[in-house]
């Protein structure tokens, strides 16, 4: 949604657009600084790895679960408590990562703990934590 010219990437005027829209009041200049703030190698932009490391750690100095939760839901597509390689391959294509189904099996089993082939909520959790 924030990326309104789907290069994959937000930029600060796409940025500065999102939070006008939800009612911020922020100048532009206070925008810029907290694209630096999220921006971590410097390129201008805000890429998914980027977001992903902010968001995580907004809701986690936030004390929000909820927020992973809903961010896990995303994944869960059958809602059995569980992302399955099969899942995140289905979400990982819509959002247009081009990645194989055994490049998901391998994502699985990088962060699957208790050798279920699944992701359970708190693996998930420990992922977003690296």
């Amino acid at each position: 949604m924030l990326d309104k010219n789907d290069d994959r990437k937000i930029s600060v005027s796409e940025l500065e657009e999102m939070l006008s829209m939800h009612g911020s009041k922020m100048t532009s200049g206070e925008v810029k600084r907290m694209m630096e703030q999220i921006d971590q190698n410097g390129d201008g932009y805000i890429d998914l790895k980027e977001f992903t490391d902010f968001h995580y750690t907004y809701a986690v100095a936030a004390g929000k679960d909820d927020e992973l939760h809903d961010a896990f839901d995303l994944y869960n597509l059958d809602k059995d408590g569980l992302i399955s390689p099969n899942e995140l391959h289905i979400i990982l294509n819509k959002l247009g990562e081009k990645c194989s189904h055994n490049d998901c099996q391998r994502m699985v089993s990088n962060v699957n703990a208790d050798c279920d082939r699944n992701v359970n909520f708190e693996e998930f959790k420990k992922s977003m934590a690296c």
